[in-house]
């Protein structure tokens, strides 16, 4: 009969493999995942610009609304529950401090990031799997045609650049719903609360923030084709997998804000 070490040892040994096993796999996709998008493009193989075009609509000019719409309301949720606080001391004005500084270093590049991951991460992990189902993916190799230059590579290059481009968007968005609401409800001059923003606001801030939106489409790029290209088998396992795609992207959405925040506040 085994040991309780034996047991244990074991059981660390079942949950260790197929860990390694996937760490392997996500590093191999990203590796690849790289190449094909920095170092290939030197070597004669060029980038897919019409594909990547298409991913940018898609990803990018598609979630315009939902992002616009969002950080409107998050603005003017915070200006509001900033309001309940600084009222007390007599510091209204300093909402726009609160808003401004808020919205570029943080909730902006977050808030679009998470949009971003339910949306297109999603449906990056679904397409992937679905050729992957339906046997696509091979079909590609035996053409003699990476399957990561064909599919992947196009998506990371529309993250990379449309992500920020929409954190813009919502840092401008969600400012402007902190003006609406202090300038109608809290009846703070229109000219004051732009001045308090420009005043409050560094470059930095809005470096930081893209920064971060840079990194988080290059994390919901790799986990969504890593998820697609690790189906097996039909229309459940591309749900299964499309599910876990969501939930990884904005897990490590997280982790990498916080890591970017504690680097920017030690070294900045």
């Amino acid at each position: 009969m085994p040991s309780a070490a034996e047991n244990l040892f074991s059981f660390i040994g079942r949950r260790v493999i197929p860990l390694r096993k996937d760490i392997h796999d996500a590093s191999k996709i990203l590796n690849d995942t790289f190449y094909w998008a920095f170092i290939s493009p030197f070597k004669g193989k060029p980038i897919r610009i019409r594909a990547s075009i298409s991913e940018m609509v898609k990803a990018g000019y598609n979630s315009v609304p939902i992002v616009a719409i969002i950080s409107l309301f998050v603005g003017i949720i915070l200006a509001l529950q900033s309001a309940y606080q600084l009222k007390r001391v007599g510091a209204l004005i300093y909402v726009a401090n609160l808003v401004g500084v808020s919205i570029t270093r943080e909730l902006g590049p977050i808030l679009t990031a998470i949009i971003v991951s339910g949306r297109s991460g999603s449906a990056f992990a679904a397409e992937i799997g679905s050729m992957k189902s339906a046997e696509e993916i091979d079909a590609l190799v035996s053409m003699g045609v990476n399957p990561v230059r064909f599919i992947v590579v196009p998506k990371l290059i529309a993250l990379m650049i449309m992500l920020p481009a929409l954190t813009v968007l919502s840092d401008c968005i969600g400012i402007f719903g902190g003006f609406l609401l202090s300038v109608t409800a809290l009846e703070i001059h229109p000219y004051s609360y732009f001045q308090q923003t420009v005043n409050a606001l560094l470059v930095k801030d809005v470096v930081t923030g893209l920064m971060k939106a840079w990194a988080f489409g290059i994390v919901i790029t790799i986990v969504g084709a890593y998820q697609g290209f690790k189906v097996e088998g039909g229309a459940e396992e591309v749900g299964r997998r499309t599910t876990a795609a969501v939930v990884a992207s904005i897990f490590l959405v997280i982790v990498f804000d916080l890591l970017f925040t504690a680097l920017f506040y030690y070294f900045t």
